[in-house]
């Protein structure tokens, strides 16, 4: 090929600005299938992208900051210009766009996927979505639960079984080995699309998730039950006043007592097993004993005697609440116990272990009072769940819930509320997500250098980056509507008379 012409770039680098003179040559040979077409010296791509003013070292740096130091954009603009390059805050936060996305270019090149996994030898997939606001496009994700590697991340309008059943297809496209098993939420549509889409393959359904919609009427029941004790205990402010003034040895028993009790009604519970109404109540029992035992050594004092009144007065009170809910959580303590199979059974064992207790239950649920109704979700719940509660018991593996992935997508919001201050989390998060999340994974196990950002596919690169503009120009459309209907629409109209 023959050198037609000669361009002149420069490049901001960390190491000051880089002039760089580029031949540009084509192929004069007419027969040839890429005649007259340009090629430029291979040896810029290691140092700048294709009409970009800053270096590849440049956005090296920026990416390290952020996903390495959690730094914020202010905070990385400060560290440039102490490195001596002259840049915008508007110009990092493009940087930042451009690490992303090329980061998440080569993490998901389908080659470098399948040369990860065939050591491996199988996958076992992770699949949940990220919804940031309610009717906004959802990010999934799918995840090999073996090494961690996030397989695909798409942002997509819906979650039905049509619009899930191509991804899932595709993870397995670039996984390249066997799927040994799948484990997601209940969601109808999720497992819709893994029957359909991987046929015979496992699919795990998630304890937590199963456990914590059986139990929500159970739990619900208790944090009434809960709400309506602490009302009863309001009281124990003015008896702690009444006693700052004593300097005695009285007044630091009541001050003791009360701190006590509210330690008690300040603690919460998670669900669906840390029922907080009946933390609370053994611990307002445990005060009341310790106060009545006070009384038994000669405590006479009336102040003293106030928090034993109190708290034994609530506790009175809301007595009859309390049998029907521990009843049931027991229930649901038991079952959680049978499907965590601690005693590593076969899994038709723990399947029968649960049917036994689901019958149990349906036969003693007169027993639960009150909380019928309650006890007949959780069996209704549990009969949907049960097809897919006992493969993690039979392949070797696959993780019993879908906590890691939970868990990852929890890093990531606190990693964005870090660096950008917004504690709900930004339309970014789904518009930007299926590059921004793949390189925060990527970075946050290892520091990636310019070399690292080289040899990336341009052609991938591209698609991508056009593909987050797509979805920012939907959300940029909807803003322009929400400020100014009548423009909005207006200027539509105009287009579209245009364009006939």
């Amino acid at each position: 090929m023959h050198c037609q012409y000669i361009n002149r770039r420069a490049v901001v680098t960390l190491d000051g600005l880089l002039g760089l003179q580029l031949r540009v040559r084509r192929c004069v040979n007419s027969d040839c299938a890429r005649f007259h077409r340009a090629f430029r010296p291979e040896a810029e791509g290691a140092l700048a992208l294709p009409q970009q003013e800053f270096g590849l070292d440049v956005i090296a740096l920026v990416g390290r900051q952020r996903y390495g130091a959690r730094a914020s954009v202010p905070e990385i603009h400060a560290e440039l210009v102490r490195r001596g390059v002259a840049i915008s805050q508007r110009s990092v936060t493009n940087l930042l766009d451009r690490y992303d996305e090329l980061v998440a270019t080569a993490t998901g090149d389908p080659d470098r996927l399948r040369a990860r996994f065939k050591d491996q030898g199988r996958v076992i997939l992770a699949i949940d979505g990220l919804q940031p606001q309610m009717g906004h496009e959802v990010l999934w994700v799918i995840r090999d639960c073996l090494s961690g590697t996030v397989v695909l991340a798409r942002a997509l309008l819906s979650a039905t079984s049509a619009d899930l059943e191509p991804l899932l297809r595709r993870a397995a496209e670039l996984a390249g080995v066997p799927v040994a098993g799948v484990v997601s939420d209940g969601q109808l549509s999720i497992r819709t699309a893994v029957a359909r889409a991987l046929p015979g393959v496992p699919h795990q359904l998630c304890h937590f998730h199963y456990l914590r919609e059986a139990a929500r009427p159970i739990f619900e029941a208790d944090r009434h039950a809960k709400k309506e004790l602490k009302k009863r205990v309001r009281g124990i402010r003015p008896i702690e006043r009444a006693a700052e003034a004593r300097q005695d040895a009285g007044g630091d028993l009541i001050r003791g007592y009360c701190a006590a009790v509210r330690s008690a009604l300040g603690a919460d519970g998670r669900a669906p097993l840390e029922a907080a109404g009946l933390t609370l109540k053994a611990r307002l029992e445990a005060v009341s004993d310790s106060l009545q035992r006070v009384a038994a050594k000669g405590g006479n004092d009336r102040q003293v005697q106030a928090p034993s009144r109190l708290v034994g007065g609530a506790l009175g009170d809301t007595e009859h609440l309390w049998p029907d809910i521990a009843r049931a959580f027991g229930w649901v303590h038991r079952a959680a116990h049978i499907i965590k199979n601690t005693e590593a059974l076969p899994a038709p064992a723990v399947a029968r272990r649960l049917d036994g207790l689901c019958g149990a239950m349906s036969r003693h649920r007169a027993r639960a009072g009150g909380l019928c109704e309650a006890v007949g979700h959780f069996l209704k719940v549990t009969r949907s769940y049960r097809p897919g509660l006992f493969h993690c018991h039979t392949v070797a593996d696959l993780p019993g819930t879908n906590n890691a992935l939970e868990g990852l997508f929890g890093s990531y919001r606190y990693c964005q509320r870090r660096t950008t201050g917004r504690r709900a989390a930004s339309s970014a998060t789904v518009v930007s997500g299926p590059a921004r999340l793949v390189a925060w994974v990527v970075s946050r196990l290892a520091p990636l250098e310019a070399a690292d950002l080289a040899g990336v596919d341009r052609t991938r690169w591209l698609a991508l980056r056009a593909d987050i503009k797509a979805r920012r120009l939907q959300r940029t459309r909807g803003s322009r509507f929400r400020r100014d209907p009548q423009a909005y629409l207006r200027s539509l109209e105009a287009q579209y008379a245009a364009a006939k």
